[in-house]
């Protein structure tokens, strides 16, 4: 069965080299252009090319797929299945035509929650206690495709978003072999999805990054995980500005007003919420390293 695979980032990195360990013959590799990357703004290949190259599979880096020629050239490779994991396009219907198998995607929710570009990162934000991967059909609609499996995974109390990433792209890099295993065999299944429960999951940006102090220590708690690693969750605290990378959640003070600092301990500084308290274990001020907040704040005293 000849599959062309489709994807970005780390988590389509593991996928892929989970197919390719497992035998399946992939003609071809799509990722997204060369990027600027770093202070030196050089072109750096996508981890799914670097893993593609290593392999010695033919990479291609297509904008889009606006041009039929474009579309021609994926219809040459004669694929029988397009395996598509966090490639960053959304694919037109004469791409979705072309291979007879049809083309998959591994997406990392419970399909219909979390539809969109950030499942894990609002599983985490929203306080969800599991989570897991979908492998579905690609159809015209964003995540919308009728659904083959479902592998789930709890959500670690203090686990991060990019924690959680790291666990799901093992787990999807599984379900996508053993989807491509039962598409060779002639074995598959689908279910379309209730549309009526579906939710949508944003990408991230920065205007979302400041703590608000006036939610429980639970949601902060929450925000702090889920916009770690990227964009990560930022505070001012005494007139400086932190990048906040944990937090623990820690009892609070009667009649503290949200935001007010309650104290530095050994393992962190604490900060008073609308319910509870938070202590910020790791922090990072601007142009500085980071650090375990203790230690900041012994070369940076509070004001008392």
């Amino acid at each position: 069965m000849r599959v062309v695979f489709m994807g970005t980032p780390d988590i389509a990195a593991t996928c892929l080299e989970k197919i390719i360990a497992d035998g399946f013959q992939v003609v071809g590799v799509y990722t997204q252009p060369d990027r600027p990357k770093n202070r030196g703004m050089k072109l750096a290949f996508s981890p799914v090319k670097e893993v593609a190259l290593a392999h010695e599979i033919p990479v291609y880096q297509p904008e889009n797929f606006k041009d039929p020629e474009t579309v021609q050239t994926l219809a040459d490779l004669q694929p029988d299945v397009v395996a598509v994991v966090a490639y960053g396009r959304i694919l037109p219907q004469s791409v979705l035509d072309i291979p007879p198998k049809g083309c998959i995607n591994i997406h990392a929710s419970i399909l219909p929650s979390y539809r969109g570009s950030a499942p894990y990162q609002w599983a985490v934000l929203d306080g969800l206690t599991e989570t897991g991967v979908t492998a579905m059909y690609l159809c015209r609609e964003m995540d919308a495709g009728d659904m083959i499996a479902v592998s789930k995974t709890p959500i670690g109390p203090e686990e991060t978003a990019g924690e959680l990433l790291d666990r799901l792209a093992v787990l999807g890099a599984d379900l996508l072999s053993e989807t491509l295993g039962k598409i060779e065999e002639g074995s598959v299944t689908a279910t379309a999805q209730d549309h009526a429960l579906a939710t949508y999951a944003p990408m991230l940006d920065k205007t979302m990054c400041p703590i608000d102090w006036n939610k429980t220590a639970q949601q902060v708690h929450n925000h702090v995980r889920g916009m770690n690693p990227w964009p990560v969750a930022t505070a001012q605290i005494g007139g400086n500005r932190f990048k906040i990378y944990s937090t623990v959640i820690v009892e609070g003070k009667p009649g503290s007003a949200p935001g007010a600092i309650l104290g530095l301990t050994k393992t962190g500084l604490q900060i008073a919420c609308a319910e509870g308290a938070v202590e910020i274990r790791i922090l990072q001020a601007e142009g500085g390293k980071r650090l375990a907040a203790p230690d900041y704040f012994r070369g940076h005293p509070l004001e008392a």
